[in-house]
């Protein structure tokens, strides 16, 4: 019996390098076109649910392909940040998450044919209380751009954080403890 292709319906590096971990390289790499916009008064983990099920309607596959999409996304209480616009608004989202806890949102969805799999990671994050030049230096390494609250934990914002509580990948945008259990739900083996 043949393995079914590995469909990664996201462009995310980090995404694909959480995979490897697994031992598993996706057979194509198809981010689907999907608006990200959260609706009016959406609360995060429903945001991260809806845009992650549209994700995994939007990529084209075969039958018998496993489609793998994600959505990751940073709450402070209902407000839902995304990738930053510009600095400006990576600096407003740092002093928010400054010295308090926040939330990381990440939903999951496996697709083989009619049958869908689905899960959701929540962890909670603690940043310490950040200077204006932790900001700024912060700022001037490039690292916020593109990730959704303007940091990544896995890059120099890792120093910022004191405290976690859930799954450090699911941080990073694909937890894998999630996604092995899903992708052997949907018949593909992992660790083969």
């Amino acid at each position: 019996m043949t393995r079914p292709r590995l469909i990664l319906g996201s462009g995310s590096p980090r995404r694909l390098e959480l995979l490897a971990q697994l031992g598993l390289a996706p057979d194509a790499v198809r981010p689907p076109d999907v608006d990200e916009t959260p609706a009016r008064g959406e609360l995060p983990r429903v945001y991260c649910e809806r845009v992650t099920a549209a994700k995994l309607a939007a990529v084209e596959a075969l039958d018998d392909d496993v489609v793998l999409c994600a959505d990751t996304t940073v709450a402070v209480g209902r407000r839902i940040l995304g990738k930053p616009a510009d600095a400006n608004e990576a600096a407003a989202f740092l002093r928010l998450i400054s010295g308090r806890r926040h939330k990381v949102v990440t939903a999951l969805g496996v697709r083989r044919g009619t049958r869908s799999w689905r899960q959701t990671s929540v962890t909670s994050v603690k940043v310490k209380r950040l200077s204006d030049a932790e900001i700024a230096g912060y700022l001037s390494t490039g690292d916020w751009q593109g990730k959704a609250g303007a940091y990544a934990i896995q890059g120099p914002a890792g120093a910022f954080v004191s405290w976690i509580e859930g799954s450090y990948t699911g941080v990073m945008g694909l937890p894998v403890h999630e996604t092995s259990c899903l992708l052997q739900a949907a018949g593909l083996e992992v660790w083969r």
